[in-house]
């Protein structure tokens, strides 16, 4: 068995997650990323997508669940993408998804407001 980290960094979604219902009317963009660890069964030598993690695939799977259904909080929505991932391509051990929010309605001036989470712990 192999074992490695395939990354995606800084995808970028407009989205309409939050509390405020001001969130939900304007939208904004998102930023995921996205650290899969892979235990592949398949030796790495035989070249073969089929056993491994087709990042094209993962990324339309980060973006479905990012432009889908509205969530309150980034944490819920880090975990529904793991989810997502870890069930499409079962040859995740685990992951680890960052969220990024750059306009979060604070009282000053942030770069942005970002919850990574850990699945399965």
């Amino acid at each position: 068995m192999t074992e490695y980290t395939i990354r995606l960094q800084n995808c970028a979604f407009f989205a309409r997650h939050g509390v405020h219902d001001a969130e939900e009317a304007l939208g904004q963009r998102f930023y995921v990323d996205a650290a899969l660890t892979v235990a592949s069964q398949k030796p790495l030598e035989d070249d073969d997508i089929d056993g491994t993690v087709d990042y094209g695939t993962a990324f339309a799977v980060i973006e479905k669940i990012i432009t889908g259904k509205r969530r309150f909080l980034i944490e819920a929505l880090a975990l529904d993408v793991a989810k997502a991932l870890c069930q499409r391509f079962p040859q995740i051990s685990h992951t680890e998804i960052t969220v990024r929010k750059p306009n979060a309605p604070v009282p000053g001036v942030l770069d942005y407001a970002e919850v990574t989470l850990v699945w399965p712990q």
